[in-house]
């Protein structure tokens, strides 16, 4: 598989996110990633192409088995593209500000994969994937369309904070000169 051979994927689930890189059981360094769900199909597809697929058997009777590839998360090199989508526009996100994509409802989820193929000096080999872009539309409920377009108290530009509310002001001079 040649090194830039991305794999895009639409409209899929992702769970056990950690885009923060919080140390927990599972993650005791702290490594950022979340795991990509994927059905029998893909399942089977990612492990012909060397991918290490977690597969869970079902829980009950009738229910489908759990599989899911983890995707790791690295802002070493060439950074991942972070896109949080909103019905006001689309932002994107860095390092300081990726761990909004832990906490938001995804109405959808479009994302690309690079997979990376390692060799260990064991002699061991595998491939990893690392996320290359990720598009997050959040679910915004009715009461967060409603009042999309009403802007925040202190991030409109021109307003001042005071310890009991706001009050708007307006520039007239910002030089020494003026008040002389």
């Amino acid at each position: 598989m040649p090194a830039n051979d991305n794999i895009p994927l639409e409209n899929v689930r992702i769970v056990f996110r950690n885009f923060e890189g919080r140390p927990d059981k599972f993650n005791p360094n702290g490594d950022r990633s979340f795991s990509l769900v994927l059905d029998e199909e893909k399942a089977e597809m990612f492990e012909k192409l060397g991918f290490n697929v977690k597969r869970k058997p079902p829980r009950e009777e009738g229910d489908q088995p759990f599989n899911h590839l983890k995707v790791k998360v690295s802002f070493r090199g060439r950074p991942p593209r972070l896109i949080l989508v909103t019905s006001k526009g689309r932002t994107t996100l860095d390092e300081d500000t990726c761990d909004l994509l832990d906490y938001t409802d995804a109405e959808n989820i479009d994302l690309i994969i690079n997979p990376y193929k390692w060799k260990n000096p064991k002699g061991e080999s595998g491939v990893s994937a690392y996320l290359h872009a990720i598009y997050l539309t959040a679910h915004e409920d009715v009461f967060m369309r409603k009042y999309s377009d009403i802007p925040e108290i202190g991030q409109v530009p021109g307003q001042l904070a005071l310890e009991k509310g706001f009050i708007d002001v307006e520039v007239i001079s910002d030089t020494e000169e003026d008040f002389e």
